[in-house]
């Protein structure tokens, strides 16, 4: 399996893209504007978006993609873009943004039959099955409905936390898979400490003790994700020298790497 970062951003800023991960050539784990860099024999590949939840970093790009491929995917007789959220996800993009006043609402167009859009509901502890890959809905805790996904491959599962704060049932069940590779995000410095704990997010303290709840005899790459632009390299910094200090046995603790626009995986 492939796997191209998009965007991993938690604003836009030059150079910055928010979240949106392409999976081989036709599944996307959130919709961020990192889609903006795919072309649009690219865009008309995808045929699965599977959305950790609903807030506007992680959804821009859908219905301006949709827009961008219509008369493709129209012209071709292709199946719907399939849509996979949690129903509160679904809920939320109807109501605010496929409501024909902010976005056409693309799942009745041109009709209710043969739309080029179609919602599918999933569930935390399913497994789907989309563009031949096997993808795990994984717990997030987050202000919004929200989930992570751990999308499996011939090397072991690549995991995504999404926007989350402390996560124990995601740990829970990530002990128990194989891991390639973990994208966890860090959305704020320490000395935004408390504005991570009211958003639900993570500061580097946060994640410092979430880590500690990685199962000792696994070990694996842990990318950072979704920093704020502004703060990226004060994030990078404090995350460095927690990760620095010895654990009990005198050994550093975890392999921690930046995520960044551009990167690609073969897993």
């Amino acid at each position: 399996m492939r796997v191209r970062v998009l965007g991993c951003s938690g604003a836009i800023a030059h150079g910055c893209r928010t979240t949106s991960f392409l999976l081989d050539d036709n599944v996307l784990i959130d919709a961020g504007t990192g889609v903006g860099d795919l072309t649009l024999d690219e865009m008309a590949r995808v045929d699965h978006v599977l959305l950790t939840h609903s807030h506007l970093d992680h959804v821009a790009a859908l219905p301006l993609m949709l827009d961008a491929v219509a008369a493709r995917r129209l012209a071709s007789n292709a199946a719907p873009l399939q849509v996979h959220a949690l129903p509160g996800t679904i809920a939320a993009l109807k109501v605010h943004i496929f409501n024909n006043l902010i976005w056409p609402d693309f799942s009745a167009i041109p009709s209710v039959d043969t739309p080029l859009m179609r919602f599918v509901s999933i569930a935390v502890g399913e497994v789907l099955h989309v563009g031949g890959k096997s993808v795990e809905v994984l717990p997030a805790v987050h202000t919004v409905p929200a989930v992570g996904f751990a999308a499996a491959s011939a090397s072991g599962h690549w995991v995504f936390s999404g926007d989350t704060g402390r996560n124990p049932a995601f740990w829970q069940r990530v002990n128990q898979l194989p891991v390639a590779l973990l994208v966890i995000e860090t959305a704020f410095s320490d000395r935004e400490h408390a504005l991570a704990q009211r958003s639900l997010h993570l500061a580097p303290s946060l994640l410092a003790q979430e880590l500690e709840q990685i199962d000792g005899r696994q070990r694996y790459p842990i990318y950072i994700t979704h920093t704020k632009p502004a703060e990226t390299g004060l994030i990078m910094e404090e995350i460095r020298r927690f990760d620095e200090a010895p654990n009990r046995a005198g050994d550093v603790r975890h392999d921690i790497r930046w995520l960044s626009a551009g990167q690609t995986f073969e897993l």
